[in-house]
């Protein structure tokens, strides 16, 4: 398994960058414009087939955007925010969860971190409830990764589940990947606290018979299947939905980011563990997309990273799906 050059940031470098962000973002005459918005889109739903499919947000994350593309040449990198108006030194990143309503089931996509990782995350349990959900009502978690900001928040101050009545469904060579012995102390020091968090959520998960194993392939609720996205993580998983003829992709971290992961897809994200690997499977997931044209979902794609993936010359690009208000 090959290792890119990475940033291996401490839970610490990733708060203080946080603090950071807001003075960093936007320049003057664009943050003015930014801040006409009054309201926190939370959460927001739409149909697939016969599915319903409610989007609902974490809150985000602040990571250097020299993270972006860590083999490519920096000011290439650089070139590459700007020209999308994008901050070329801090990286915005939403936060989309996935719930899919069919057949008496419902599926939650990750956890998210709960107040375990940045302070501007943790929100998935208000955003919920906004959309006029409970935890009580997911039957079914699916853990693409077990990365902080997908799985930290599995457990709440007590060491309860924050989704009390669901199976956790998650990879067994993300598990074992992240639960074998010697690993905290093989991986770079940044990361530690990575493989920390991720036992100290799945243990007691599998204690408490929360968790099942699934492998590429396992219908985890009708028309919801879990399938190999490997490389950002040695066991990364996406969900392929599927409702009435109409198909969705729920990509995880195996697109990190709505334009460069399209337009730059062999740019490797500083984060994935194989570089080779994430940049395959992320053109793999790229071409499967456009050509079945799949509705896409994208974790860290801006909120709320929904849309459409075509082609575009030896790359592709993210298409927004258009809001549309109730009349």
């Amino acid at each position: 398994m090959t290792h890119p050059a990475r940033f291996a940031p401490s839970r610490r470098d990733l708060l203080r960058l946080a603090a950071l962000a807001p003075a960093l973002a936007l320049t003057s005459p664009l943050r003015a414009a930014a801040a006409a918005a009054a309201q926190n889109a939370g959460w927001f739903r739409f149909t697939l087939g016969e599915a319903e499919v409610t989007i609902v947000s974490d809150g985000h994350l602040t990571t250097p955007a020299s993270l972006l593309g860590v083999n490519a040449d920096p000011e290439a990198v650089k070139a590459f925010l700007s020209g999308h108006f994008l901050d070329t030194e801090v990286n915005y990143a939403h936060t989309n969860h996935v719930i899919v309503r069919a057949a008496g089931r419902t599926v939650l996509t990750d956890v998210g971190s709960g107040e375990k990782f940045q302070p501007t995350a943790g929100k998935l349990l208000q955003n919920l409830a906004a959309a006029g959900m409970r935890a009580q009502d997911i039957t079914d978690v699916a853990l693409t990764h077990a990365h902080p900001d997908h799985v930290w928040g599995a457990l709440d101050d007590f060491d309860e589940p924050r989704i009390p009545d669901a199976i956790h469904h998650i990879g067994r060579t993300e598990h074992d990947w992240w639960m074998q012995d010697g690993l905290f102390d093989r991986v770079p020091e940044g990361m530690q606290a990575f493989v920390a968090g991720a036992r100290n959520a799945l243990r007691p998960m599998g204690e408490m018979d929360r968790l099942a194993f699934v492998a590429h392939g396992a219908e985890i609720a009708p028309g919801v299947t879990m399938i190999d996205t490997p490389g950002h993580t040695a066991g990364h998983m996406s969900l392929a939905v599927q409702s009435a003829g109409a198909k969705m992709l729920v990509i995880g971290d195996a697109l990190n980011h709505g334009y460069v992961s399209a337009e730059r897809p062999d740019w490797i994200f500083g984060f994935d563990l194989d570089g080779a690997q994430a940049v395959a499977t992320r053109r793999r997931l790229l071409e499967m997309a456009a050509t079945e044209r799949m509705t896409v979902v994208g974790y860290h794609f801006p909120f709320p990273g929904v849309g459409h993936l075509v082609r575009d010359g030896a790359a592709y690009r993210f298409i927004p799906a258009l809001w549309r208000w109730d009349q």
